[in-house]
């Protein structure tokens, strides 16, 4: 099992037939879900975790979880890993929470405040953009800092073997690339995040997949039917528009009208490089 968060109650929860999430859970008060990204655990969320009852599951596919296999697409869509996030609110007791995710988690949360409006109040984001618009906006050499999301979206076969071949350097190369302030996550850390995804290559791959295929569909669909996130909607993000050459708080207005975008001057880890810029944040979330 993986090093605990301090303080916290671990469980397991079902969420399918056949597919239990780990889940660190503590706190009192009103929920706030928060979701990891790659190539990390809920141990992410160590520094961050303190208000409310907080709830932090390793993803489907990922840490302590379970790791079905990907038959197809839809087993690591977005819109079954967000109805996970659903179903273990609620075997806590809660239909309504705030739920932030970081990276690969804030797609998660996307999916799960466009599918469940009517559970998620408020929603935070660290890094991304959502899916469809992700693809849009790479382009040319720029697209080089995605590089993995284009290995990733190959068939099934190829990534794996590639990534698994010689998974510490890939995953190894992530942390170390999109990372500015290396004492962030330290030496025996960075060996429990290396561990966790040397151990998930292909659930890790079929999540990445997903979002270049089911997910997608999803995006588009929504897109043409106007539906958005009702709900009071922060991101914080690295400057990629600059980088890349798109206005991020455009595309995510178009998502979310009820939006505050903040371009932040940390890594792409923030909630264990600058955790009081993000718990700053989350804090003036949910009192809106």
């Amino acid at each position: 099992m993986s090093p605990r968060i301090p303080g916290f109650d671990y469980q397991r929860v079902r969420v399918a037939d056949d597919v239990s999430l780990r889940v660190a859970v503590a706190g009192s008060g009103s929920p706030v879900v928060l979701l990891h990204g790659l190539p990390q655990t809920h141990l992410m969320w160590r520094h961050v975790a303190a208000d409310h009852t907080v709830i932090c599951p390793d993803l489907r596919g990922y840490g302590d979880s379970d790791k079905p296999v990907a038959v197809d697409e839809n087993v690591y869509s977005k819109r079954i890993m967000a109805a996970d996030i659903v179903t273990v609110a609620r075997s806590f007791g809660h239909d309504r929470f705030a739920l932030a995710g970081h990276d690969r988690g804030a797609l998660v949360a996307v999916r799960a405040g466009l599918d469940h409006p009517e559970a998620v109040t408020h929603l935070a984001c660290l890094d991304v953009l959502p899916t469809l618009d992700m693809w849009e906006v790479m382009h040319g050499v720029s697209a080089a800092v995605g590089f993995h999301l284009y290995l990733m979206a190959q068939p099934p076969g190829l990534p794996e073997a590639l990534i698994g071949a010689s998974p510490d350097v890939f995953f190894g190369h992530l942390l170390d690339t999109w990372l500015q302030d290396p004492a962030a996550i330290p030496a025996d850390l960075r060996e429990v995040y290396l561990a966790a995804s040397r151990a998930a290559v292909p659930s890790i791959v079929a999540d990445c997949r997903a979002s270049a295929t089911v997910d997608i569909e999803h995006d588009r669909a929504d897109r043409a039917a106007g539906t958005v996130l009702p709900m009071p909607t922060t991101v914080l993000q690295q400057d990629w528009g600059s980088a890349l050459g798109f206005d991020a708080a455009a595309r995510w207005r178009a998502w979310a009208p009820e939006l505050r975008h903040e371009t932040v001057g940390c890594g792409h880890f923030m909630a264990e490089e600058a955790p009081t810029t993000v718990i700053a944040a989350l804090r003036e979330l949910v009192r809106r």
